[in-house]
């Protein structure tokens, strides 16, 4: 017999069966909402991320560009008087705007400025005046004296990931950066109240006089304080007021046109094999020959060694390995050892008649500059050059390129190839040589400017030819905080990243 059918009412429905699938649904939404709250925080980051690149971008590319309106000499031309602005810091159209070139090769090495997108934009003013893509309009203003210097960048098309759902046009970001040229020379004539001094770093250990050995311009083959030649040479600043005192910017190391681009040798006024520095002249002066196969020149100036060892050298290369003296000059003097315009007793500018220099000088420069042979200092041996062998030290046209030698520290892929930053740019003091000096002993002195030149060459008794790039004086009545820098001509960020 079966069973009796038994008809089972139905199980009641537990709330929970109502919800089945729901959490599936959920977790779905979830997700969709993570995987885009990452990606927006991804878009976030890498916007971040190309702010902080495209400033630190601009930030070395303004630096970059205020570093060329340095070093071409621009300051020691304030007034635009040979009319070679434009080359420097024109519009770049390939021939002009060397610094907007350089600014734009440094952003272009950028991750965020080498994108196709990027725009770059250099502008240039001075102190509280309008923008301006090409410096010759302001021939008038305080430029010449304290240029500025702005890079912007701008980049539209960033890749990006969720913005794009509502951005068809990418996303953007931008940077400026303003960096500031400072030469003390004329100072009050740029808003400053009193003469600004400068104490520049890495400052070599030779005192020059106060004289241009190359103005007046020579007579025939007679140059300034020789017999038969065009009279006294002039100072290379003003005592009173720092203000340059042959501007302009020439070629071929004639100095016809002006004291930037003057070509001439630096010689040691120690007579040769001494146990301390028994002078030749004294005071030292330009041009001064006394026959001695162991000088150059004329042009030339008669250089007195400056103190060093207040503070011990910095960054003294291996090749440096003989007295303090080398060391300061192939590595990095202090600069408390050179202040402009601080006369004695308070200042510690010291010429030091104690020692005797020359063979210091060779060996450091050599090391510095990367010379191998010092008997040869009319063609290369590996060192830096400016852009007109084998005739060293007289470029044919401004700007003044420098190009690297083969021997330069970054290697054979660069050499020949222009060069913006070279051991060969070196600062030296300009003392007051009314002080007089004695030998065998130490002196204080009063250092009224700077110059800044390139080497060219040393030669076996420490005779060492330069070409001028820049000078700057402040006198001797600098006052206030001195402004400091590698170089006498600083250059600065003046503007936050």
């Amino acid at each position: 017999m079966k069973p009796p059918l038994t008809r089972r009412s139905p199980r009641p429905q537990h709330p929970s069966d109502r919800q089945r699938g729901v959490t599936m649904l959920l977790v779905a939404v979830a997700m969709v909402v993570i995987i885009g709250m990452a990606a927006l925080s991804i878009d976030v980051i890498t916007l971040y991320l190309a702010r902080e690149e495209a400033q630190r971008s601009a930030d070395a590319a303004a630096l970059a560009a205020a570093r060329i309106l340095s070093v071409s000499g621009l300051t020691g031309d304030p007034t635009n008087t040979t009319g070679n602005w434009s080359m420097v810091c024109g519009p770049d159209d390939g021939t002009h705007g060397l610094a907007a070139r350089a600014a734009k090769a440094v952003v272009a090495q950028n991750a965020v400025g080498s994108l196709a997108a990027s725009s770059i934009n250099v502008t240039y003013s001075a102190p509280g005046g309008s923008s301006t893509a090409d410096c010759t309009s302001l021939t008038n203003s305080t430029f010449g004296v304290n240029p500025l210097v702005t890079v912007q960048i701008q980049q539209t098309s960033l890749p990006t990931f969720f913005s794009r759902i509502w951005r068809t046009t990418g996303n953007s970001v931008s940077a400026t950066a303003t960096a500031e040229v400072f030469n003390p020379s004329n100072s009050t004539n740029a808003g400053f109240s009193t003469i600004t001094p400068v104490q520049p770093r890495c400052v070599k250990p030779w005192a020059v006089p106060n004289e241009d050995p190359m103005y007046p311009v020579p007579s025939g083959s007679l140059y300034c304080n020789q017999s038969g030649g065009p009279g006294a040479c002039q100072p290379l600043v003003s005592i009173s007021t720092g203000a340059v005192n042959h501007p302009g910017i020439s070629t071929g190391g004639t100095g016809v046109s002006g004291i930037i681009g003057e070509t001439f040798w630096l010689n040691p006024d120690c007579r040769w094999s001494q146990s301390s520095c028994l002078t030749r002249i004294n005071p030292p002066q330009a041009n001064y020959n006394n026959g001695s196969g162991f000088m150059k020149g004329p042009p030339n100036l008669v250089l007195a060694p400056a103190q060093v060892g207040t503070t011990t050298a910095l960054a003294v290369p291996s090749c440096a390995s003989g007295d303090v003296l080398e060391e300061a000059i192939a590595g990095c003097d202090s600069a408390q050892n050179y202040s402009c315009g601080v006369p004695p007793p308070t200042g510690t500018n010291i010429v030091d008649l104690n020692r005797y220099p020359n063979a210091s000088i060779t060996d450091g420069v050599s090391c510095l500059i990367h010379q191998a042979d010092t008997t040869n200092f009319t063609s290369l041996s590996g060192q830096d050059y400016l852009s007109n062998p084998p005739v060293l030290g007289t470029p044919a046209s401004y700007p003044f390129d420098i190009l690297a030698g083969s021997s330069n520290p970054l290697g054979a892929a660069v050499s020949g190839k222009p060069i913006s930053s070279s051991s060969s740019i070196v600062s030296l003091p300009i003392y007051d040589q009314t002080t007089p000096i004695t030998s065998g002993t130490t002196t204080a002195v009063t250092f009224v400017g700077f110059l800044q030149v390139f080497i060219n060459a040393v030669d076996q008794y420490g005779n060492v030819n330069v070409t001028v790039l820049n000078v700057t004086g402040c006198g001797n009545d600098a006052t206030g905080t001195a402004v400091a820098g590698t170089s006498p001509v600083p250059i600065r960020l003046i503007t936050p990243p």
